[in-house]
């Protein structure tokens, strides 16, 4: 049976902008990898309802999981909640449990619960808590959509807490090889490995280092044994080049 596949959505202009590096896809991609669940596709939408819509409705379709970082906090553009209610045509109000958790951490911390900080209680109907540790808001699960925070420290935390009640597959494993040629000179060996291991992955990255023209192959599957002779193969085709 094959391994479950996700999706992440990334929201925010700020991203889009360049004005701040995403380091959640990295995280998710290695914790999904870990449990055994094939991180196959990653979208970045601008603040813009219709786009983070479309976006949702199109990967909850397409894949086991979607996972979402970024637009739940208590600013005006933070709008995930109402475009994640919207597009599966959900109510959204201020929920008791989200408020009960938000008041806790506010009257501890000394700091008023107003207005704008109770737009972080506001949940889809029928949604999961998603835990906070960090900062109490909480994100939430609504059918196959994991709604997180887009702060690394907290979507991380996230991320521990729902990976824990998710089924995943085989561990996926992988190998590399340095092989000190150019692509153009391995292509033919890399496409008849490619043929006879159809159930692996074989990636092919050039690079240069120290005016040398390189290649390192990854191949990655949930077949350890397949691996190792994929790669014993591989090495033994170029047994002057690889490293």
């Amino acid at each position: 049976m094959a391994n479950p596949t996700a999706a992440m959505l990334v929201i925010g202009d700020e991203i889009l902008s360049g004005r701040t590096r995403d380091s959640n896809m990295h995280h998710l991609a290695g914790a999904l990898t870990k449990h055994g669940i094939r991180l196959a596709e990653v979208r970045v939408v601008p603040d813009e309802p219709a786009a983070i819509i479309a976006a949702v409705r199109a990967l909850s379709e397409a894949h086991d999981h979607v996972f979402t970082s970024g637009g739940i906090g208590p600013t005006h553009d933070d709008i995930t909640a109402d475009c994640i209610a919207d597009a599966f045509e959900t109510p959204i109000d201020i929920r008791d449990d989200a408020r009960a958790r938000l008041q806790a951490h506010y009257d501890a911390t000394g700091m008023e619960l107003n207005e704008s900080r109770l737009r972080m209680a506001r949940i889809p109907d029928g949604a999961a808590l998603i835990d906070n540790p960090i900062s109490a808001a909480p994100g939430f699960i609504l059918r196959n959509v994991h709604v997180m925070a887009g702060v690394p420290v907290i979507f991380e935390a996230m991320v521990a807490s729902v990976l824990s009640g998710l089924t995943g597959g085989d561990p996926i494993l992988s190998q590399s090889l340095r092989i000190n040629l150019g692509e153009g000179e391995i292509a033919g060996e890399l496409s008849a490995l490619a043929e006879d291991f159809p159930s692996l992955s074989i990636g092919s990255y050039p690079f240069m280092k120290d005016g040398i023209y390189g290649t390192q192959i990854v191949i990655r599957g949930t077949d350890a044994a397949g691996i190792d002779s994929a790669m014993t193969r591989l090495s033994r085709a170029f047994p002057d080049d690889a490293a």
